[in-house]
């Protein structure tokens, strides 16, 4: 690291005091735990902790996070320079390529001291195989899972993740108006999906944790969808999702457009939609179980019928994101039996959509903070069923 020092967090994402007091509190819940250190391997929780990004996290990494003690990060070598810039850490080792980094991990754990860490094994970047290997390498037997600890800590966002999350609520607006707009007979959904990507890129967005979603006609009817060169026609629906993001801090937007007038039945269904958002909106408030607004918008829904037509939960948190995924339903959904408690400070998408499945989905969805008596909407843009 000692080449790169004068470099040391001049990418950073936030000031150091931020990072540090997200690593006091995560310490506290490490050793309430009972364990003496973790081992942090999911990106968006390492970049909580030190605001380290990359588009290389597809290479192991881990931080080692010790109850007393500074951090230290492991990374491929190639990274080293990237987790200077990007971070405050003081304290950086490498493995080389063509070196096992679980040999790498277990030699880290070592020379640290550390005999029995928890480890995160629940995210997307450590298979069994390598689960296998670090536990063997490690030499203690069975690996102790740690990936419950940080979440709760990422539910309610301090002051400077929620200015992130609203500047990735305007490029998202942005970006669905531009895509609204493109839309019409003759146009291609790649032209609907780059003019979305221009405007969210121009107003101010960074790399997207997972690509919008742009689908038209009887593709519209499927879920998560991708633009595939299908040219609209008089007639077609045609969805729109995006999360825009800055800071790696995700929001995201959706909206139903018609070229043409919408069949009687798909208006119904995108008035239900509409009538299941606002009563899910209406129900988030501090002091209430994440089952209720999910429960209010399943009851507007079935009283109209459309029951199968929903067949989800009506929101999950926003935050931090790298791809798979742009949001953070695997830390708290808005969904049955979810009694956690929602918090000033929680940030939610709730995308209220109902499909006829195979012919079109309508429906709009909303970025939410929640405040101390409801929610503040971050979009402005009109929600209704958008005729072209």
């Amino acid at each position: 690291m000692h080449e790169f020092a004068e470099l040391r967090g001049r990418e950073a994402a936030f000031a150091e005091t931020e990072f540090a007091e997200r690593q006091s509190r995560a310490r506290a819940a490490i050793r309430a735990a009972g364990y003496e250190a973790l081992v942090v391997t999911g990106p968006e929780n390492i970049y909580w902790l030190t605001g380290r990004q990359t588009a290389g996290y597809f290479a192991f990494q881990a931080l080692v996070l010790p109850v007393e003690g500074n951090p230290c990060l492991l990374v491929r070598e190639l990274e080293l320079a990237g987790s200077v810039v990007n971070t405050w850490l003081r304290d950086i080792r490498i493995y080389q390529d063509g070196e096992d980094p679980a040999a790498a991990l277990a030699g880290l754990l070592k020379t640290l001291g550390i005999r029995r860490p928890a480890i995160e094994l629940g995210g997307w970047f450590v298979s069994p195989v390598m689960a296998d290997r670090i536990a063997q390498e490690i030499g203690h037997g069975e690996l102790m899972d740690g990936s419950a600890i940080l979440s709760p800590l990422r539910m309610v966002k301090s002051q400077v993740e929620l200015d992130a999350i609203r500047a990735a609520a305007g490029y998202a607006q942005a970006g669905l108006a531009a895509g609204i707009g493109a839309c019409d007979a003759g146009v291609d959904e790649n032209a609907v999906a780059a003019a979305m990507l221009a405007a969210t890129t121009e107003a101010g967005s960074e790399t997207m944790a997972m690509e919008p979603l742009v689908s038209s006609g009887p593709r519209s009817g499927l879920p998560h969808m991708t633009w595939r060169r299908r040219r609209l026609m008089a007639g077609d629906p045609v969805f729109l999702e995006l999360a825009a993001s800055h800071a790696r801090y995700h929001a995201g937007l959706m909206r139903t457009v018609w070229i043409g007038r919408p069949p009687d039945e798909a208006r119904r269904m995108m008035d239900c939609a509409l009538a299941a958002l606002e009563a899910a909106l209406e129900a988030i408030r501090p002091g209430v179980p994440c089952s209720v607004p999910h429960e209010a918008a399943q009851r507007v829904i079935d009283a109209k019928g459309y029951h199968a037509a929903f067949r989800k939960r009506i929101g999950y948190s926003m935050g931090v994101a790298f791809a798979p995924d742009w949001g953070e339903g695997g830390i708290l959904s808005l969904f049955s039996g979810v009694s956690q408690l929602i918090e000033p400070g929680m940030v939610f998408h709730l995308p209220a959509t109902l499909r006829n499945f195979g012919v079109w989905t309508v429906g709009a969805s909303e970025t939410v903070i929640v405040t101390e008596t409801g929610v503040e909407p971050l979009s402005t843009l009109p929600r209704d069923l958008i005729v072209r």
